[in-house]
């Protein structure tokens, strides 16, 4: 019997989103989690920001037993509803999102709730709203994302996240925006996360599952 692992075990390490543009729909999106789940992907993202509903919930139906039989986990990007309509392993929710507070009341206490934090502030609520872990950045920034403000930088990151776990912060963290082999290394040893979130990097790659695979390889060591 398939496990999904529970709030507290998951592995953040090698963190996917999908991106519908860059795989080519949704059979492009299949194939690509296949592949790169293969290569070492720990938990998978469905992000489709010029969606509607109807489509991102059939897209969202059709990639969740793939991850499933796997045991690896299936999270939303914003829509809590998609999340509870086929009972995803959880979400995750930007600033202009319901806080995470108000997902961990509508999704109950076994999902993963993941933030998207750029400061200090932004962190601190996400903390006190019963987060599993946040995702920090941009640390780059990224054309599959231009909204997401300006960015950290590796040294940004790291003093942000250094500042946060003197105050006692014991948050689980996760660098986004930018990120690929060639800097994934920096970001893994100058600021301490624990996983990096990758879109282009493996969606963009003619051969996600190698792709992966070297990421994977840069976080081990």
């Amino acid at each position: 019997m398939n496990t999904i692992p529970s709030r507290s075990t998951f592995d953040l390490s090698l963190y996917l989103v999908l991106d519908p543009e860059m795989c080519g729909g949704v059979a492009g999106m299949a194939r690509v989690t296949e592949a790169a789940i293969n290569g070492g992907v720990s938990i998978v993202q469905l992000r489709a920001l010029e969606w509607r509903k109807r489509a991102f919930w059939e897209a969202a139906r059709a990639l969740q037993p793939l991850c499933r039989a796997r045991d690896v986990p299936f999270i939303i990007n914003d829509h809590v509803d998609v999340a509870l309509a086929i009972d995803a392993d959880g979400v995750h929710v930007g600033q202009k999102d319901l806080p995470a507070k108000e997902a961990r009341r509508l999704l109950g206490e076994n999902k993963i709730i993941g933030v998207s934090v750029s400061n200090a502030q932004q962190w601190r609520e996400a903390e006190t709203g019963t987060a599993d872990y946040i995702g920090v950045g941009p640390v780059w920034l990224t054309p599959t994302k231009p909204e997401a403000g300006p960015a950290l930088g590796v040294d940004g990151l790291r003093s942000l996240i250094a500042s946060m776990k003197s105050q006692g912060s014991t948050m689980r963290t996760l660098a986004i925006g930018g990120i690929n082999v060639n800097n994934a290394r920096s970001v893994m040893q100058t600021a301490g996360v624990d996983g990096i979130a990758v879109v282009s990097a493996i969606c963009a790659n003619g051969a996600p599952e190698e792709a992966a695979r070297a990421l994977c390889e840069v976080i081990e060591s």
